[in-house]
């Protein structure tokens, strides 16, 4: 890992937060969509100089809880506090105001180069406006050169200096993951917010990923962070918190969540008494048995079903036999009258022949 440098600049960067103070107020934050609650009284605080992991199943409201941290949703109740100062409801203005995060699906500008796309993340510390930008003047020129000068720091910290100039698309995964913080970290963020950044990675970007928390942790930027991974959250995060069904079930060190029963009930999918949800997870069962019995039902008829067949042929097949038999007959008796009434005919011709004979 490269170690940072320091540049002196005219842009503006929140004031670092003494250690041990709060960065993350987080006071009964609730989420609602119509008649489905995502997040209900999520309380949560994150400490200057620390790594928070946040965990739980598929659907259990963690990034939407992100969301409403920094300002993509408005809370249906509750608050988000900053250092002290409860954070208004734009994400831009979250961003000023000290707080940076990355996303699950990879955001990056594909078509611009790197360096450009670390450039980006600097918009809240700069002060130029659009009169400065296109007059240029030597206010202006000295704000970009100061800035390329941060984001070519980023880049060497992140070990991608040498690809500044690369368009961001042709970038390996694991290194577009890295860049995406990189441009994260341009804002000069107090707290750091990372959606899953080890998602898609193989073991050795994984372990990249965590020297690099490591080090920004290092910088005394307070991360909180989303992982599905366990070993990776429990390795990395000095607390960890639990979400199951928008709610917290627990939150502690690594020890006290990994072995906490309802942590695994919840991953297992085992129900647990006190459960939120239980009276839906209740009706789910009954559906699914309901399907199961139905799926039975029909895979029997199924099966019923080429016997009848079988006997509706065989009776069919008899039928036409039947049928064969009495044309048989039918035809019999058409050839018998036919003989009798050729018997009539050939004793008329002997009696003319004699007749004929006699004469």
């Amino acid at each position: 890992m490269n170690t940072m440098t320091t540049t002196t600049d005219t842009t503006t960067k929140p004031a670092a937060a003494p250690a041990g103070e709060t960065v993350l107020d987080a006071s009964g934050v609730t989420m609602r969509f119509g008649g489905l609650t995502a997040v209900k009284g999520v309380d949560l605080q994150v400490n200057s100089g620390e790594i928070v992991g946040l965990i739980g199943p598929n659907g259990a409201g963690k990034t939407t809880f992100f969301n409403c941290l920094t300002g993509l949703y408005v809370p249906t109740e509750g608050k988000v506090s900053y250092k002290g100062t409860v954070l208004p409801p734009k994400p831009h203005l979250v961003t000023q105001a000290g707080i940076a995060r990355t996303f699950q699906n990879i955001r990056l500008f594909s078509n611009m180069t790197v360096l450009e796309n670390v450039l980006v993340g600097r918009h809240t510390r700069t002060k130029e406006g659009l009169w400065s930008a296109l007059l240029r003047g030597p206010g202006f020129k000295k704000a970009e050169a100061a800035s390329e000068a941060r984001a070519m720091e980023l880049l060497e910290f992140i070990g991608l200096e040498h690809k500044a100039q690369h368009l961001a698309k042709n970038l390996p995964y694991g290194e577009q993951r890295k860049l995406e913080i990189a441009r994260a970290l341009a804002s000069d963020p107090g707290l750091l917010l990372l959606d899953e950044p080890t998602a898609g990675m193989n073991p050795q970007e994984t372990r990249a990923a965590e020297e690099l928390i490591f080090a920004i942790r290092d910088m005394g930027i307070a991360v909180l962070v989303i992982e599905h991974d366990m070993r990776f959250i429990f390795n990395l995060c000095d607390r960890v918190a639990c979400l199951v069904q928008g709610e917290k079930l627990i939150e502690g060190t690594a020890a006290e969540v990994q072995g906490d029963e309802r942590v695994i009930a919840a991953y297992l999918g085992e129900p647990f008494e006190g459960a939120p949800g239980a009276a839906e997870a209740a009706e789910v069962e009954a559906a699914e048995q309901h399907a199961a019995e139905a799926a039975e039902a029909d895979a029997s008829a199924e099966a019923d079903a080429p016997a009848e067949d079988a006997a509706e042929e065989a009776a069919e097949d008899a039928a036409d036999a039947d049928g064969q038999d009495d044309d048989a007959a039918d035809d019999a008796d058409t050839a018998d009258e036919a003989g009798t009434d050729a018997e009539p005919a050939a004793d008329a011709d002997s009696t003319t022949s004699k007749d004929g004979e006699a004469k």
